[in-house]
C-alpha cells in the first residue's frame, strides 16, 4: 500500500564560472552545512539522496517545486538557482537564501565529489563531499520520530502507536540504486512510475534496540510511487516487539542515525487496530 505526503514542500553550462566564484553576494556553503535531508546529519552521502545544503546568499528567493515544475522529472533550476554535482545539475526541491533541497544524481559513483551552487551570474566555491552506495536514514517528524505509518495512512505516533507484529509503512531516503536494470540509465530526478526494489534488499537489517528484525520481516524497500529520492520500507514488526524501541536501519557498513523512536505499544492479549488482530494485517500491494 503507499501513500503520499507533501514532503516535496517540506522538502547550457557554466559560463564564466572561474571568474565569479567567491564574488560578493555569491552563495556561501561548506562541506559541513550540506547534509541528509532525512537526518539532518552530515556524513557521507548517496546516489539519489535527497539533500540538503545550508548557507547564506543561496538564492534570491524562496519556493519550493510545484506541480507546474515538475511533469514527470524534476527541474534542475529554480529562479536562476543551481546546484552542480561534479559539474552536473542537480534536480531541485526548495530554494530560499539559507536552504536548499536538492536531489544527489542516481548516476553518482562512490568516492569525493564536487559540489557548487549558483545563482544568475554568482557562484559559491566548491565543496567537497563523500558519497557512499547508501547513506541510510529515516524521515524524521515532530520530537525525532521516524515517518511511519499504519496500513490505514494514519500517522504512527504516541497517540497512534504501532502494535507488536503490525505491518506498517516507514519512509526513508538514501537507500541507494535500484535492482531493475531497467533503470540503468533512469534520469535523475524522475519521479518513480512504480514500486522498484533497492539493490541492496538483501543487506537491509531494520534494528529496534540494536536487534535485528527477524528474516523476512522487511516486506519491500524501495521507491514510493510518485516520488523522486523518497524510499519507503513496509516492515511487519515482530509479535515480541519491545515498546517505544530505538530504531535504525542497517545496509552493510551504512547505518541511520540513533536515538529515534518508533512508538510501538506494549504487546496487549487481543490488542487489536481497526479490528484485526495484531499480526494479522494483510499488506495490499500494487
Amino acid at each position: 500500500m503507499w501513500f503520499r505526503f507533501p514532503l516535496l514542500a517540506v522538502l547550457a553550462a557554466l559560463p564564466a564560472l572561474a571568474q565569479i566564484s567567491g564574488s560578493t553576494g555569491a552563495p556561501s556553503y561548506s562541506s559541513d552545512s550540506i547534509v541528509n535531508a532525512a537526518t539532518q546529519t552530515v556524513g557521507a552521502l548517496a546516489p539519489n539522496t535527497i539533500a540538503t545544503i545550508y548557507g547564506t546568499d543561496l538564492a534570491f528567493s524562496t519556493r519550493a517545486v510545484t506541480a507546474s515544475d515538475i511533469g514527470s522529472v524534476l527541474p534542475v533550476e529554480l529562479d536562476g538557482v543551481r546546484v552542480w554535482f561534479n559539474m552536473q545539475k542537480c534536480p531541485l526541491f526548495y530554494i530560499s537564501p539559507t536552504q536548499i533541497n536538492f536531489l544527489i544524481p542516481y548516476q553518482a559513483s562512490a568516492g569525493t565529489a564536487s559540489i557548487i551552487v549558483s545563482h544568475d551570474a554568482l557562484a559559491g566555491f566548491p565543496v567537497d563531499i563523500q558519497v557512499h552506495d547508501t547513506s541510510p536514514g529515516l524521515f524524521l517528524w515532530g520530537d525525532n520520530q521516524p515517518l511511519a505509518v499504519h496500513l490505514d495512512g494514519q500517522l504512527i505516533s504516541g497517540l497512534s502507536p504501532a502494535l507488536p507484529g503490525e505491518i506498517i509503512v516507514m519512509y526513508a531516503g538514501g537507500l541507494g540504486q535500484f535492482g531493475s536494470t531497467t533503470l540503468l540509465h533512469m534520469q535523475s530526478g524522475q519521479l518513480a512510475t512504480a514500486a522498484f526494489p533497492i539493490q541492496l534488499a538483501p543487506e537491509l537489517q531494520v534494528l529496534l534496540n540494536g536487534i535485528p528484525c527477524p528474516p523476512g520481516s522487511v516486506l519491500y524497500a524501495g521507491t514510493t510511487p510518485g516520488f523522486a529520492g523518497l524510499y519507503q520500507i513496509n516492515l511487519r514488526l515482530p509479535p515480541d516487539a519491545p515498546p517505544n524501541p530505538e530504531i535504525q536501519l542497517v545496509i552493510g557498513q551504512d547505518s541511520s542515525p540513533g536515538l529515534i523512536r518508533l512508538a510501538i505499544q506494549s504487546f496487549l492479549t487481543g490488542a487489536s487496530r481497526n479490528g484485526q488482530p495484531a499480526g494479522n494485517v494483510q499488506l495490499t500491494r500494487p
